[in-house]
């Protein structure tokens, strides 16, 4: 507390939020550099003295193995659901006040180390996103930050860990604002630059030159290339809206595994299987990318059934394509049967396989095009990346950085483009918002929804109504009037179910008759309400319950027990209040 007040006096706000967004840079970066090697080690150990030129059984139990261990640290360490890393940061934002469990700073970088470094069909790029962003949520509730500045700093921690893992600070900067953040001011920009640069130099000063990918261009751009770009382009957004659709099947159908165990199980020796037929799908698949930028396509075909067919081009083309299939798959796999990472390097690695075959198609079918292969691969892995993260942006800088320049940029933003067109035309939100949305857990460029979702319906149910039995008299409820200062009077059974209503209105011009306020009971004076609200409700839906029925008032109702009342002018006061504060902050 003294170190607060002392920063309180001496260092402002934003003086302190810049050195804090540093600072939270550097832990991410480290963090990644920490997971990037631990996991390498773990792979070049499990694969240590095996025979390239041999079948690899080690494959049928390296996978299953990696997802079990994964699971037991999950269910019983961590006591944590994995799953896709980036979706609970987003509902973390929108939801829970930008505060994530502290676990979560290195309970994904553990699970993930464990299943990519057994050959999960992932990559380490969420997990460590999901590290950065834990780093900066709860660095700011040590130092006491509000909900924006929170938020802030769960981009900066995501763009430190990018920008390290790839050696790509804008990258970095731009998956921040791009996929965590929406909303982001020029006062907000210079944060999250400073932490993209931080996360960058540990990675250089640790790493070196061994970053988890990098490539030099050998071949330059010709604008002749541009109509086959073009066309990779509407390639690259089919692929990618393959790869959204089969991910959701295979995850929807182990979701219906109950058992925990039996689903990492079944998922797991599944994976086993494919990564058995297909090896370029072990681990997160980017030297399998190396080997075909080099020109040694070859080597994909090591430790597999097929190396024997490793020099013929039209089984390159075949394997290139089942590899392109089963990408999806075995991603689903891995992570629907309780394994961690995301979908960051499989989404690059479809994207190199598919610009690589395309190119490899067209010198077939006509030798006269001459596609550079390395480069149709990058521009691929550029477009797969933009349409199935929704990303175009960060896709474009990332290859641009990767490549150490900005020879591909023009294929780069034609790729991009096309491939976002065309996969958002069949599907509006990305992978990893669909189900946010579909929930009402997120809300994205919609002010006034933004605002109402914020609103917890429970703490603003108004329980000050008199209640009346339905069996008792008119004379009673005269009573209740006199105490009362609503206008409106419940009417509840003994078991708490309301039966209607009555309002003063209804009543006013028979209240005076003391012979019919002895006979009339209250059951034949109610009303039923024009519409009830549920304790779970969304407050969108609430609105559109006023707004259908003209109503002011409108009672809560939970499992048919009355809970009370909510009111429109509440509503709009809590709302105010709401609006006022996200414009303080």
């Amino acid at each position: 507390m003294k170190l607060l007040i002392w920063r309180l006096k001496y260092i402002s706000d934003n003086s302190f939020l810049i050195i804090i967004a540093s600072v939270v840079g550097l832990i991410a970066g480290l963090a990644a550099v920490v997971l990037k090697s631990t996991v390498h080690g773990i792979s070049h150990w499990l694969n240590l003295g095996l025979n390239k030129y041999e079948v690899n059984y080690l494959y049928l139990g390296l996978p299953i193995l990696g997802i079990l261990l994964t699971v037991v640290l999950a269910k019983y360490i961590f006591r944590e659901t994995l799953g896709h890393g980036i979706p609970d940061i987003l509902y973390s934002i929108s939801k829970n006040s930008s505060i994530i469990r502290k676990t979560k700073m290195y309970s994904r970088m553990l699970t993930s180390a464990l299943t990519v470094g057994f050959g999960g069909s992932v990559g380490l790029e969420a997990p460590i996103v999901v590290t950065g962003s834990a780093i900066g949520s709860n660095l700011s509730q040590l130092v006491h930050l509000d909900y924006k500045k929170r938020t802030l700093l769960i981009g900066c921690g995501a763009a430190g860990a990018i920008a390290s893992i790839f050696n790509s600070p804008v990258a970095g900067m731009i998956f921040a604002m791009e996929v965590i953040l929406t909303e982001v001011t020029i006062a907000q920009f210079i944060p999250i630059l400073i932490a993209s640069v931080g996360g960058q130099l540990v990675s250089m000063m640790l790493l070196g030159e061994d970053i988890l990918f990098s490539f030099t261009l050998t071949d330059q751009f010709k604008t002749s290339d541009t109509l086959p770009f073009a066309a990779l382009g509407i390639v690259c957004g089919l692929a990618s809206l393959y790869f959204v659709k089969m991910m959701k099947g295979v995850e929807g159908v182990l979701d219906k595994i109950q058992q925990q165990f039996g689903r990492a199980l079944v998922g797991g020796l599944a994976l086993a299987l494919i990564i058995m037929a297909l090896p370029p799908l072990y681990g997160e698949g980017y030297e399998a990318i190396k080997s075909v930028l080099s020109g040694q396509e070859t080597a994909m075909f090591e430790s597999s059934f097929f190396h024997s067919l490793s020099e013929n081009s039209y089984a390159i083309i075949g394997f290139v394509a089942l590899i392109i299939i089963a990408k999806p798959i075995a991603t689903a796999l891995t992570i629907g049967s309780g394994g961690s990472g995301g979908i960051f390097a499989p989404s690059l690695f479809m994207g190199g396989m598919t610009g690589f075959l395309f190119a490899q198609v067209g010198n077939t079918l006509n030798p006269g095009w001459e596609l550079s292969e390395s480069n149709f691969t990058l521009v691929g892995m550029c477009g797969v990346m933009s349409g199935v993260q929704y990303a175009p942006l960060t896709a474009i800088f990332l290859i641009a950085e990767i490549t150490s320049g900005y020879e591909l940029f023009v294929p780069l933003m034609v790729v991009s483009a096309l491939s976002y067109s065309t996969v958002s035309y069949f599907e509006k939100h990305s992978i990893y918002t669909k189900g946010l949305i579909e929930k009402g857990d997120l809300i994205r460029n919609d002010k006034d929804k933004q605002v109402l979702s914020l609103i917890n319906l429970q703490k603003i149910i108004e329980k000050d109504l008199l209640t009346i039995s339905p069996d008792a008299k008119l004379d009673d409820l005269v009573m209740l009037v006199k105490k009362s200062k609503r206008n409106i009077f419940p009417v509840v059974n003994e078991e708490g179910e309301l039966e209607g209503i009555v309002t003063l209105d209804q009543i006013r011009d028979i209240m005076f008759d003391d012979e019919l306020r002895k006979k009339v009971e209250i059951r034949a004076l109610m009303q039923a309400p024009p519409a009830s609200v549920s304790l779970q409700e969304k407050m969108q839906s609430v609105m559109n319950k006023f707004e259908m029925t003209q109503a002011w008032n409108l009672p809560v109702i939970e499992e048919g027990k009355y809970h009370g009342f909510i009111s429109k002018s509440r509503i709009f006061n809590a709302y105010r209040t709401k609006l006022k504060r996200q414009s303080k902050q």
